[in-house]
């Protein structure tokens, strides 16, 4: 896939980010729990590679919040997630294996990361471990729709043509 090919993906897949987040998202304390945007991660990680799957994630997290329709947690969450699917799925070729990556990443490793966040920006009382659940949820919900979605466009040629081949 041509570098142009790569950066019309992105954008839009990051254009799909950015208007979804203002019609589905779940607040959770000063989080929003924004399922779409793991679903964003794992397509752009088995389509386009890790490194385009993070610049995304970056990308629509900064254009969420300078239109105010975001928190700062979603950097941490989103590119640590984006990262851990990308190098997965290039590792492993293995769709379930990419989605597998966006939770742990996003859930687990992007909510931790969260919390310097809240203590040290927002000024929140909580502990290191408070945002892992809500992360959960919202990482599993997306990472589930998007191993749906390309198992079912894995059957079509024309993306199996766009990712190198048929995949698992």
């Amino acid at each position: 896939m041509s570098t142009i090919q790569k950066l019309c993906y992105s954008a839009i897949l990051i254009a799909f980010g950015v208007v979804t987040s203002q019609l589905i998202y779940v607040p959770v304390g000063f989080a929003k729990a924004f399922p779409v945007q793991h679903i964003v991660n794992v397509l752009s990680a088995i389509i386009l590679g890790p490194g385009y799957a993070v610049l995304n994630a970056f990308c629509i997290s900064l254009i969420r919040n300078i239109f105010g329709g975001g928190t700062l947690f979603a950097f941490p969450g989103s590119m640590i997630g984006a990262f851990f699917a990308g190098m997965i799925y290039l590792k492993t070729k293995k769709y379930w294996l990419s989605a597998v990556g966006e939770v742990f990443g996003t859930g687990i490793l992007g909510a931790l990361a969260s919390f310097p966040i809240a203590k040290f920006i927002y000024g929140q009382q909580v502990v290191a471990t408070f945002y892992i659940v809500p992360f959960l949820v919202s990482t599993s919900i997306g990472s589930l729709i998007a191993y749906v979605m390309i198992k079912l466009l894995s059957t079509n040629p024309s993306f199996t043509r766009i990712i190198g081949g048929k995949k698992k």
